[in-house]
């Protein structure tokens, strides 16, 4: 499949905000509800279609016809330990039939590019322990897994 990486534009919004749900596309842990954990995602795409959102850069993958079959969002902010400029990846999504052709590929180096180009020195991300096929493709593409977030409910007291 032949894609085109290019910043996102107001009129891809429906086409970006459509493929949110697909960052919930794993087998999620059984204490979270797929929505969760995307919608925050959405919001900000929102809130940067509105102008909002300063910071916040967001690159499409186009077909041969045009179609958004990817898209990815990244905010600049200091580097959680050193303060250092830094940017961080907050959402990649690929539609199903763009799977496994390079899409997230091009853009996540298409937002490594840019947030280079905008004085981050680093760009971080999170990813879910469980979801072992992002965690591979952040592995092959060069990303540690510095940190790990322990979380317990605390149901009753």
């Amino acid at each position: 499949m032949k894609v085109t990486i290019r910043p996102a534009r107001a009129g891809d919004g429906d086409a970006m905000l459509a493929l949110m749900p697909r960052l919930a596309d794993f087998d999620i842990p059984a204490t979270r509800r797929a929505e969760h954990l995307w919608t925050h995602d959405a919001e900000l795409l929102q809130q940067w279609l509105a102008g909002r959102a300063d910071g916040c850069y967001v690159h499409v993958a186009a077909d041969e016809r045009g179609t958004v079959v990817g898209m990815a969002m990244f905010r600049l902010r200091p580097e959680l330990l050193s303060d250092e400029p830094s940017a961080h990846l907050e959402a990649i999504a690929v539609a199903r039939q763009a799977e496994g052709k390079g899409v997230a590929a091009a853009l996540l180096a298409a937002c490594e590019e840019d947030a280079r180009s905008r004085g981050a020195l680093s760009m971080t991300l999170h990813v879910f322990a469980c979801n072992r096929r992002a965690r591979a493709f952040y592995d092959r593409s060069g990303y540690d897994g510095e940190l790990m977030r322990y979380t317990k409910p605390l149901e009753g007291g």
